[in-house]
């Protein structure tokens, strides 16, 4: 039961962690990728979505445990040869987009529901991020797979709620069955944005023995991941169209029908999950980094410096964020989607695909 738990269960649950932040605590990423194409619609792009997500997850971990590449560079360097560098510009740009995203939310919550200021929330995700990336790996995960529970019961609760005070306003919003163009586009690129974490995950996959247990996983990891998607779906649709306006839905939803108290709750998940969030991305660049200097040096990145490399991804996506909220998921997710596209999604489906089929492990070591 336990390696069950490992194998189907941890995985996802770390991916639906990272994921939660920028692709679904402020309620803004459901909206401009699904609400925002009606009912049918939004529910189509979630299939999509969901398919895709279940096809990457599942190859890349397949690809990880075959020729084990367990932290991004490895996995690259073995998939792109030398254009492999093409991804880490990539990931820089959407780590930091992705920490300004919830650098820029936790401010707006903390301030709105709270009265705390921004520098005051911004210290408290310095402290607890780098106290987190200070201690590495296995707290990590066994945290991001507590709070992968946490959220699950937060978001079904936030359903219950919603659908005991406007459960017929759905009903309403069915009634309208057009269908608007886009939504399969939509589904795409919100898949595609999401799942470019994949490969700062891969330290979740040394579990896999057989193929089976890679491709199985991966699977179960996009259900996971996507079924948050149903919820805030169903829920945004009781307030449709008015939700389309909102930067912060959720909790437009929240104050509209008078849920002070599971404000509270919300509140104390959402600043959780973007902790947890940029401590799963800063993970992966640190097992990059780990990988690098075993290499190259036969040791491993210091504690310290761990904590060090947080703080200051931290402060220049607080800059970042200045931007705005809406703006950043509107425009940089977006423009992101399509560079994953070309670099991983794309080049894993084809000739990682034609990899796995030979059988050939590359040398990890150039």
């Amino acid at each position: 039961m336990r390696r069950f738990f490992r194998i189907y269960i941890v995985p996802g649950a770390v991916f639906q962690s990272v994921m939660v932040g920028g692709g679904y605590g402020t309620g803004r990423e459901a909206v401009e990728y699904f609400t925002s194409y009606g009912a049918v619609g939004g529910f189509l792009g979630i299939g999509v979505a969901f398919v895709l997500l279940a096809l990457v997850l599942a190859t890349t971990f397949e690809y990880s445990r075959s020729f084990g590449t367990y932290d991004y560079r490895h996995f690259f360097k073995s998939l792109l040869g030398p254009g492999w560098i093409a991804f880490e510009i990539l990931m820089i740009f959407i780590f930091l987009l992705v920490l300004a995203v919830l650098a820029s939310a936790a401010g707006n919550i903390l301030r709105d529901n709270f009265g705390i200021s921004y520098v005051v929330g911004l210290l408290i995700m310095l402290t607890v991020v780098g106290t987190l990336t200070f201690f590495g790996q296995q707290l990590i995960t066994r945290v991001l797979t507590f709070w992968s529970f946490f959220l699950y019961a937060v978001f079904i609760a936030f359903f219950i709620l919603v659908f005991m005070h406007s459960g017929a306003s759905t009903e309403a919003a069915f009634d309208d069955v057009q269908i608007v163009s886009g939504w399969w586009l939509s589904g795409a690129r919100y898949a595609m944005y999401n799942v470019a974490i994949a490969p700062m995950l891969l330290y979740v996959t040394r579990e896999f023995r057989t193929r089976g247990e890679a491709v199985r996983s991966g699977v179960v990891a996009g259900a996971i991941a996507m079924a948050p998607a149903l919820v805030f779906q169903y829920t945004f649709l009781t307030a449709w169209p008015a939700v389309l306006d909102e930067a912060i839905p959720v909790y437009w939803m929240i104050g509209r029908l008078g849920l002070t108290v599971f404000v509270v709750v919300y509140t104390i998940m959402l600043f959780g999950t973007f902790i947890e969030t940029g401590a799963g991305l800063l993970q992966g660049i640190n097992e990059r980094i780990d990988g690098y200097l075993l290499e190259s040096h036969g040791n491993r990145l210091k504690p310290a410096y761990r904590a060090a490399i947080a703080v200051v991804a931290i402060l220049l996506s607080a800059a970042l964020s200045l931007l705005g909220i809406t703006a950043l998921i509107a425009k940089g997710y977006g423009a992101m989607s399509w560079g994953f596209l070309i670099v991983y999604i794309v080049p894993l489906l084809t000739y990682g695909i034609y990899q796995l089929s030979r059988k050939q492990s590359p040398d990890l070591t150039s």
